[in-house]
């Protein structure tokens, strides 16, 4: 398995070093009675003094780890081993912007939260809007109004940011329309995506999951919060899957050609008589 990624041992170091690091904090916390290193490897969040270090606790915050570790196998792999294919500078630009979103994903929980991280994440993602369409080509119908739609949502949330920063706001119902928007062009995205064939179905999969978690993780958060901030925060593990998504679309430009994994089945087998 790990042979079958360029980068498969390396990140395979890397997410056990981070799994042995949950096992060493988890340790600690029900010997020692401080969850404060298992809650930043796990939730990321300000840790909350006031939670005890108990079983279902603790079991809750290795849960909460265990996608990002997934994520972590994910991201840092690299595309399948073998010769890459051909790729035209507007593949490459496109798997760097990907490459850039990702990594500022993976990140981001460990920088100090606010306004700058939110935006620094969303203007990552207004290159997408660049680039995706020429790659996409005609899988992607309509690429002039996608365009539009992604820069309405992106790019509005951008400027909601900024204009919050100089002390200007904007009605709330805009960035409703901003979000609904960089949803709609994250859809739009996905099916042309599942109609190309550079990318998996299990990519564009974790793309749809990662929609659908945005919609159901702050109800489950909400539903939880009564039984404590650990369990609230715990719902956010699964922001992962949109890293992966980002990820993987760009490790999969870079896949083995199509035509080299089937050279062998068009090799004539010998005759015998």
């Amino acid at each position: 398995m790990i042979s079958r990624y360029r980068l498969g041992l390396p990140a395979l170091l890397l997410t056990g070093l981070y799994l042995g690091a949950l096992a060493v904090a988890a340790v600690i916390a029900l010997t020692f009675g401080g969850l404060g290193m298992l809650w930043r490897l796990t939730l990321f969040t300000p840790v909350d003094e006031s939670t005890p270090a108990t079983w279902p606790n603790v079991l809750v915050m290795l849960a909460a780890g265990l996608p990002s570790a997934w994520g972590l196998w994910q991201c840092l792999r690299g595309p399948l081993a073998g010769p890459p294919p051909e790729q035209d500078r507007a593949v490459r630009r496109l798997r760097i912007a990907l490459y850039v979103a990702a990594a500022y994903a993976l990140i981001s929980p460990l920088m100090p939260g606010g306004v700058w991280t939110a935006m620094l994440g969303v203007v990552s993602m207004v290159s997408l809007v660049v680039l995706f369409p020429p790659v996409l080509g005609s899988s992607l119908r309509h690429a002039g109004h996608v365009r539009i739609v992604g820069f309405l949502g992106y790019g509005g949330i951008v400027a909601y940011f900024v204009l919050g920063l100089a002390g200007l706001r904007m009605p709330n119902w805009l960035s409703l329309i901003f979000a609904g928007a960089g949803l709609l062009w994250t859809i739009l995205i996905l099916r042309a995506q599942r109609g190309d064939g550079r990318w998996a179905r299990s990519t564009v999969r974790y793309g749809i999951a990662s929609l659908v978690f945005s919609f159901v993780s702050p109800l489950v958060a909400a539903g939880l919060g009564h039984m404590g901030t650990v369990y609230a925060d715990a719902t956010s593990a699964f922001s992962v899957l949109f890293t992966i998504w980002l990820a993987r679309s760009a490790h999969e430009l870079a896949g083995p050609s199509q035509s080299a994994a089937t050279v062998a089945d068009e090799v004539p087998a010998p005759q015998t008589s």
